[in-house]
């Protein structure tokens, strides 16, 4: 999404109303006022690349404005980095903070044995175990084999609205720990598809993104990155 300028602005407002440009000053706030690495309040405060952040916040502005986003809050994957990076962020737009910045698993399908760091194939077949992009909602949370797991709605045909049949839920799962990690050089382990997060870390996480949150996942090429 395209962030006006000072002097866009009262052209924005004449075309497209007030809504347009509060959530265009929100996209500023977001992309300009927390320089990447600083500190912030209990996180991380770097924010993704701000093509990925530009894009998952009209993804979001989209969804909210059919009435769909129940909870709102952003979560953003980027698979363009390699799973020994923390690669996965969930803002809160209204507060213009980071909530949580923390690593997430990819799936076994969409790596190579010699770089299972780096997803590099993405996919929406049932048995693939490779991840899928674009846009999700958020489900509902419930106990399964991984404990306390959050179903994600895939809305893109074709991309990733296979996701409910696949099973592909955020859920905790070990080998994204601390402890693994510190045994396998810094990379996490391999989930069959399943965005998956260390279990320190994930009830809070689901419980903060669940029921119609918005999801946006990004590879690393700019088809990928819709």
């Amino acid at each position: 999404m395209e962030v006006p300028t000072a002097r866009q602005l009262p052209r924005r407002v004449a075309r497209n109303g007030a809504r347009t440009v509060a959530w265009a000053a929100i996209a500023a706030a977001l992309l300009l006022a927390t320089p990447r690495g600083a500190a912030a309040t209990g996180t991380d405060s770097a924010l993704p690349r701000p093509g990925l952040l530009s894009r998952a916040l009209a993804a979001f502005h989209r969804l909210e404005a059919t009435g769909r986003v129940h909870n709102h809050a952003l979560t953003v994957i980027d698979y363009s980095l390699p799973s020994s990076e923390r690669r996965l962020w969930v803002i809160d737009p209204q507060r213009v903070s980071v909530l949580f910045h923390e690593f997430v698993s990819h799936g076994r399908g969409s790596t190579t044995d010699a770089d299972p760091d780096h997803a590099v194939r993405f996919g929406n077949d049932p048995e693939s175990h490779r991840s899928s992009l674009g846009t999700f909602l958020t489900g509902e949370t419930y106990s399964g084999k991984h404990g306390h797991s959050l179903e994600l709605v895939g809305i893109e045909p074709g991309v990733n609205d296979r996701a409910l049949e696949r099973r592909i839920v955020i859920h905790p799962a070990d080998y994204v720990s601390a402890s693994f990690r510190a045994h396998s050089g810094g990379r996490v382990g391999r989930s069959f598809g399943c965005p998956a997060l260390d279990p320190a870390v994930a009830p809070e996480i689901i419980d903060r993104i669940q029921n119609g949150s918005v999801l946006y996942v990004a590879g690393a090429s700019a088809d990928q990155g819709r």
